[in-house]
């Protein structure tokens, strides 16, 4: 309970907050980490797919596609390492596992609508087939657990020190609550 005028929740706020432009500045980096990179799985997997250029030639086709690809895929990386930061404390795991665990959340999750990507995407021409190329999805999961990766390390140091207080849930052994405090006869 917060009492009028005690700055409690205002405190929380800036927490939050802190925290979450921790992590987005550490998914900024993420992001940009793996953009780096893609020359280089480009050749290992043997795939012609860059997020970048995915991004960047859905709003232009023009010479600037590679900066305007980059800047869209770094701030993604910034909103998902911002929600990752506030989220993290429900995740199982050490700092690490848990940010490659919702980067593969992400990655399994929006797989299967790259097929409609590529029905949509205004250079649907210029852009690799990725839907059914088991190397393609390969690739994309490197990138994702490369992105978990760095996220996690970097969220880590940058946040750390700021506690997060997870809510304790009262459950009884049935699963269903605790019938004592829901009725007030906890003391």
């Amino acid at each position: 309970m917060c009492l009028p005028g005690s700055g409690a929740r205002v405190t929380l706020q800036a927490m939050r907050l802190e925290r979450s432009v921790r992590g987005a500045a550490a998914g900024a980096v993420a992001a940009a980490v793996w953009a780096a990179q893609e020359p280089l799985d480009k050749r290992v997997f043997d795939v012609d797919y860059s997020d970048v250029e995915l991004l960047g030639k859905a709003v232009t086709r023009g010479d600037e596609w590679p900066a305007v690809g980059l800047a869209i895929h770094i701030a993604n990386g910034a909103a998902f390492g911002a929600a990752y930061a506030l989220g993290k404390p429900f995740i199982p795991g050490p700092s690490i596992g848990r940010a490659v665990i919702a980067a593969m959340a992400e990655n399994f999750g929006t797989w299967p609508l790259i097929g409609v990507a590529e029905r949509i995407h205004p250079a649907r021409r210029d852009l690799p087939t990725l839907a059914g190329n088991p190397r393609a999805l390969a690739q994309a999961t490197w990138r994702h657990f490369l992105f978990g990766a760095v996220l996690g390390v970097l969220e880590e140091r940058l946040n750390e020190g700021l506690r997060v207080d997870v809510p304790e849930v009262p459950v009884s052994s049935n699963g269903h609550g605790d019938i004592e405090l829901a009725v007030g006869a906890a003391t």
